[in-house]
């Protein structure tokens, strides 16, 4: 399970280091990344991704919601190799759409892990406090 959350930069043009709990989580070198909701970016392993993708194509295609949601999801995910330093390339299409600067946050989502622009990510996550009652 992903869990937690971890700020970075990049190493190079979208290049990035998983964190070594999330590589842990990896069953293998290969990480399939997706645009999200919210403006940030999916990775999932293969396997956890291929349930989901499942999932997804459960859902008949005459219905159109399950149109739209293929299209959103299947069109934009792409499989990047991790690296023997635990890095990653994220697709610059990808880096457009979640609008990743410099600084990054990388967030543990249980079968996923998301990649955000920090500065985004912290004023998501006041957001959520305030939806949540936390703060007001």
């Amino acid at each position: 399970m992903f869990l937690g959350e971890y700020r970075t930069k990049f190493t190079g043009k979208g290049r990035v280091v998983l964190p070594h709990k999330f590589r842990q989580e990896l069953k293998g070198k290969e990480v399939i990344l997706s645009r999200g909701f919210e403006e940030c970016i999916w990775g999932f392993d293969v396997k956890d991704f291929e349930e989901e993708a499942r999932k997804q194509l459960e859902i008949s295609a005459t219905e159109e919601r399950a149109r739209y949601m293929r299209r959103y999801l299947f069109s934009s995910s792409e499989s990047v190799e991790l690296d023997a330093q635990g890095r990653i390339i994220i697709p610059s299409a990808l880096l457009d759409f979640a609008s990743v600067k410099e600084e990054i946050a990388i967030v543990g989502a249980g079968d996923h892990f998301e990649i955000w622009d920090a500065k985004h990510w912290k004023k998501h996550m006041k957001k959520v406090e305030v939806k949540l009652g936390r703060i007001s």
